[in-house]
């Protein structure tokens, strides 16, 4: 709260529109040191498992077990990827379209892993700290020298102390950009990765900011958060070229997978009228029927996503990634019966992949027939078992315990999705509490009850204070 003879301040017209200038750098500021925790992260099994068989060897390469650090995929064109927490990595789907390679993505992936590994994602906030604290230290004593009458020099300092603040953090962010390049490379070397993704990419950024007419000399890079990417790419060339990986071919292994999973994510994510303009019935290649497969569903054409289904299909009926989408257009159709069969082969090739499993769950109780639903609570409790950060598996679950009469598990259930829906933290506080009134005491759930009625309250309670 602003003392009190900082009222007149306000009510001086003379004076309002520089606070407002002020207060406008400090939201700024706030903005450009928050993840962007907003966007609605994509889940899919065929793109999740690419992600982190690219992720594994840089991670081994780093000192690292494969898994320990996880790639999410975020429903946003932007070209752009950070590290949130400390073992999390997140890809806009706008990088993913903009990539040529899977080179290039593990190249982003090797850079994001440096930011993982010097803890940058923790030591932001001391960084975030002095520059906030610097602001907030200029705003208090802008006002008392404007309170005093020396009004052009309180403005001065606060104006100042803005720039101070903002110049420091954005040194400190260009620091661990850098130190994350090369943390990076030494990764992709380690890895038998060749370099060349990664100053495609570099290459692509450039581009952009040429496109944008972002000047390239040292006195504009000094209001940026990232070193200029022609400096990026001068220093890493030297690194790259030089090390015995640079002229290893990709594996083409996983060029393919990428390949199928750019194409897929067009088709979910663009435009339908585009993605079939790009993607002609003449292509017959396994990409392109798989962007049109999502085209033509998402326009609500099923049968001719389904016909490319089936061309898919044809070149490998084992694979669990095409027998999901066909299992996906059926149930999604209204055809959940039909929808079963291909699931169910999926689930058992894939070895119960948590979310091909959670989606045969859903078409079992779709089909609202009580017979399916004690399958149905079988492979969503060996989903949230194997994944339990996925809501919609929660809340599938959550029905099949209402069916059963359970309803202590039920509100357990939906205690879990509301945790981790995010801002639901009286739903989840409320359920949980339900959930233990239905339990026995010191029992697995009830713990599990007990932990998310903490944590929720205490959620609840800081919502409270903040009003």
């Amino acid at each position: 709260m602003m003392p009190s003879s900082s009222q007149s301040i306000l009510r001086t017209s003379a004076w309002r529109p520089l606070l407002r200038i002020v207060l406008t750098l400090l939201a700024m500021l706030a903005v450009a040191i928050r993840p962007a925790m907003a966007q609605s992260i994509l889940r899919d099994a065929e793109t999740e498992a690419l992600f982190q068989d690219m992720m594994d060897p840089l991670l081994v390469a780093a000192g690292l077990q494969p898994g320990q650090v996880r790639v999410h995929l975020l429903g946003d064109p932007s070209i752009n990827a950070f590290v949130a927490g400390s073992q999390d990595v997140y890809v806009f789907a706008g990088l993913i379209e903009a990539a040529d390679t899977a080179e290039e993505v593990q190249g982003v992936l090797a850079h994001e892993l440096g930011h993982v590994i010097g803890g940058h994602a923790i030591r932001v906030n001391d960084g975030a700290k002095t520059a906030t604290g610097i602001s907030l230290l200029s705003l208090l004593l802008g006002a008392a020298a404007i309170a005093a009458g020396a009004g052009e020099a309180g403005m001065g300092v606060m104006m100042a102390g803005q720039q101070a603040a903002l110049g420091k953090f954005l040194a400190f962010s260009r620091v661990q950009e850098s130190t994350a390049d090369a943390a990076g490379a030494q990764y992709l070397s380690k890895a038998g990765i060749s370099g060349r993704g990664s100053l495609a990419f570099f290459k692509k950024l450039q581009n952009l900011e040429f496109r944008y007419a972002v000047k390239q000399d040292d006195d504009q890079a000094y209001g940026r958060t990232h070193p200029m990417s022609g400096d990026r790419i001068q220093t890493l060339r030297e690194v790259y070229v030089i090390d015995p990986a640079w002229a290893k071919p990709a594996d083409p292994a996983i060029e393919k997978r990428f390949q199928r999973i750019k194409a897929k994510l067009s088709g979910f994510m663009t435009d339908p009228d585009r993605t079939l303009r790009k993607f002609p019935e003449t292509n017959t290649s396994i990409p392109a029927r798989y962007a049109r497969a999502y085209a033509w569903h998402r326009s609500a054409y099923p049968q001719k996503a389904l016909a490319e289904v089936d061309a898919l299909l044809k070149t490998d009926p084992s694979d669990p990634y095409f027998l999901e989408l066909e299992g996906q257009v059926l149930l999604e159709s209204g055809r959940p019966k039909e929808a079963i069969p291909a699931l169910r082969k999926a689930v058992t090739i894939s070895r119960s992949q948590p979310l091909i499993s959670a989606t045969l769950g859903h078409a079992l109780i779709a089909t609202e027939d009580p017979a399916n639903f004690a399958e149905a609570e079988e492979v969503l409790k060996t989903a949230v078992a194997l994944d339990n950060q996925n809501p919609f598996a929660w809340y599938q679950l959550g029905i099949v315990y209402a069916n059963k009469g359970d309803q202590a598990r039920a509100a357990l259930a939906s205690a879990e999705r509301y945790t981790l829906q995010g801002g639901q933290a009286s739903l989840a506080l409320r359920n949980a509490e339900l959930a233990m009134q239905g339990l026995s005491q010191g029992t697995p759930d009830w713990i599990r009850a007990q932990d998310i009625s903490l944590v929720a309250r205490a959620e609840v309670e800081r919502e409270r204070k903040r009003r």
